[in-house]
């Protein structure tokens, strides 16, 4: 989810870097270096994210539950992944679909800040030290050869082996460049000493990030620049603030398609790596002298300035997380005033909005939480339609009698509301399938994207149903008329306690939902139907109702029929209780049949 680079700038880009490779030879291997770690970071990326099989995903729902826990899983997931790019990405999708807080997302952004501090101490203290180009040919092949298997995780396996093993190559040709620049140029002629220095190079590393969308082929670049001894310390180490700094930038771009909680959180992110290179360029004298002192703790030589700077930039993330933490509650409310939750309007998605990203988890549940939000306006808009209050409803302890008195008729301009409500937003629901149905999902994942979008189809239909019984409803029942009147207000009620069952189904946890419960359901309206029917066929018998009266009455039962069972579908397809819970339940029936059996035999013998 990398933003494009504009047509202008990409086109600038270009003619600039065939210019210098045209001139120097050593450049070329310099910015083919910078290609293929940019180019292994990608493949290292996309390899993570398919070897998880949605591993890191389901940890970041789990990982946090507080603040310590959420900035625990940036710093560590950062690490391992080696892209705070993927970490960020799933976090901004995850905060859009409502899944975690934005102080969980604030958490993760500040760990993975912290994060990416490993890749310089990796870089600096192995990658420019060790021949690792030695080891890049072996990954390269294995990575290729595991790509072209059919198992997804074979290939994710494959494409992590690829993206290390192209890392490795543009580490030795980024480090092979620089020694030989080293040999015909001076480039520490352009060195700047004291606070001149320090803003242009923060500004450089900044700018370098922006430009290359990665904080860590900043980092790589101004570690070998400076093991060739071609920047001085501390350029460098304003360099490596300006990487910081231009991280915001990649994300502020990215956050541009996400909802109001992906654009908190950009913002927010922002605001962290501001304040800590602020911070980080104030205090640069002491931070210094802290690392020179922390340097002769640890072992690390007084001229290995590489580590030293690994040290530094480790240092000032974690200065930026002592000063922000505590500020965190004051951050939070800044950011929702300066970004406020927009106005919920019933016509438009409140949850498929903005940049969900390509991972399942979180496009199925922000789609699961759009369809619910449609069912509850289809409950809603019904009960309207049948001249009863869903809140009335809900609270009723006898909802025969609550029924029963339910004779004023409610004003609805019944098909305004459906088109504004209900048809609109099912509209948004089948376009976000069509636009996620294009993504290569796993089956199971598109078999629920399947059974969500039928779901809202299906909602539509009940709501049309009740619409051709509505006139006859209100003719019937807004006073008494003897058996014609109870038998729509059977009806009624039938729809009735469905409308609360489902209702109800939506405040209990998804464990505790059986499909069995449904089937159940299903049963008990075609015996209800048919008790109705045999009533009616009862009145007619003895001329309590008329003919024309029981025509009307057919007709509408037949509506209310389709429209309780299509409520009954959808409530399955919705509250549709995980595989595995439902296997389980399955085999504990089996388990009781067969002791069953087992008794019964034990009785017989």
């Amino acid at each position: 989810m990398k933003p494009r680079i504009p047509h202008l700038q990409l086109g600038l880009t270009l003619a600039l870097l065939a210019l210098a490779m045209a001139v120097s030879v050593d450049f070329q291997r310099l910015a083919a270096g910078v290609a293929l770690f940019l180019l292994g970071m990608l493949m290292l990326e996309d390899g993570f994210k398919a070897l998880s099989g949605g591993l890191l995903e389901r940890l970041l729902a789990r990982m946090t539950g507080n603040f310590g826990k959420a900035i625990s899983f940036g710093a560590v997931a950062t690490s391992v992944s080696q892209s705070s790019s993927l970490v960020s990405v799933i976090s901004i999708s995850f905060l859009s679909a409502g899944l975690i807080s934005l102080q969980a997302g604030l958490g993760i952004i500040f760990g993975a800040n912290l994060g990416t501090t490993t890749g310089a101490w990796l870089i600096a203290g192995v990658g420019l030290k060790v021949d690792i180009a030695a080891y890049a040919l072996p990954l390269l092949v294995l990575g290729v050869l595991l790509m072209f298997q059919k198992a997804d995780g074979a290939k994710g396996a494959g494409r992590v082996l690829v993206g290390i093993g192209l890392i490795f190559l543009g580490i030795a040709f980024i480090k092979d460049g620089f020694d030989a620049f080293s040999a015909r140029f001076d480039l520490t002629r352009l060195a700047l000493a004291g606070i001149a220095g320090l803003l242009v190079y923060t500004a450089v590393g900044a700018f370098a990030t922006v430009v290359m969308q990665s904080s860590h082929a900043t980092m790589l670049l101004v570690i070998a620049a400076l093991g060739a001894g071609q920047i001085s310390y501390d350029n460098a180490l304003a360099v490596a603030i300006g990487a910081n700094v231009g991280t915001t930038v990649t994300a502020l771009i990215g956050a541009t398609t996400a909802n109001f909680q992906g654009k908190r959180l950009a913002l927010g992110h922002l605001v962290f790596n501001l304040v800590t290179g602020a911070t980080a360029l104030v205090l640069i004298v002491p931070l210094r002298v802290l690392v020179d002192w922390l340097a002769a703790s640890l072992g690390i030589a007084p001229d290995d300035a590489m580590l030293k700077l690994a040290l530094f930039h480790t240092l000032f993330n974690l200065l930026g997380l002592g000063l922000m933490v505590p500020l965190r509650g004051r951050l939070l409310v800044w950011l929702e005033r300066r970004i406020p939750a927009p106005a919920p309007a019933a016509s438009q998605p409140r949850y498929i909005v903005g940049d969900l990203g390509t991972f399942p988890v979180t496009i199925l549940t922000a789609l699961q939480k759009e369809v619910e939000r449609l069912q509850r306006h289809v409950l809603a808009l019904i009960s309207t339609g049948i001249n009863l209050r869903m809140e009335d409803l809900v609270a009723s302890r006898d909802l025969a009698l609550t029924v029963s008195r339910a004779r004023e008729p409610i004003r609805l301009e019944y098909e305004r509301v459906y088109e504004d409500r209900v048809k609109s937003l099912h509209a948004a629901i089948v376009a976000f399938c069509a636009d996620q149905a294009a993504l290569s999902l796993p089956a199971h994942d598109r078999t629920r994207l399947g059974e969500l979008r039928e779901a809202s189809g299906v909602l539509v239909r009940a709501v049309k149903a009740v619409k051709h019984m509505r006139e006859n409803v209100t003719r019937f029942t807004s006073e008494p008329q003897g058996p014609v009147t109870d038998l729509y207000d059977q009806l009624r009620l039938g729809i009735a306690q469905i409308l609360v069952e489902i209702a109800r189904l939506d405040k209990i946890s998804a464990e505790a939902r059986s499909s069995l419960g449904f089937e159940e359901e299903r049963r008990v309206l075609e015996i209800a139907h048919q008790k109705l029917l045999e009533r009616l066929e009862g009145l007619l018998q003895t001329r309590r109702i008329t003919a024309a009266h029981a025509t009307s009455f057919l007709n509408d039962s037949g509506y209310a029929l389709d429209a309780e069972r299509r409520l009954v579908q959808a409530a399955q397809l919705i509250f549709r209780p995980d595989d595995r819970a439902e296997a389980e339940i399955e085999r504990l029936l089996q388990m009781e049949d067969d002791d069953a059996l087992t008794a019964t035999r034990d009785e017989m013998s």
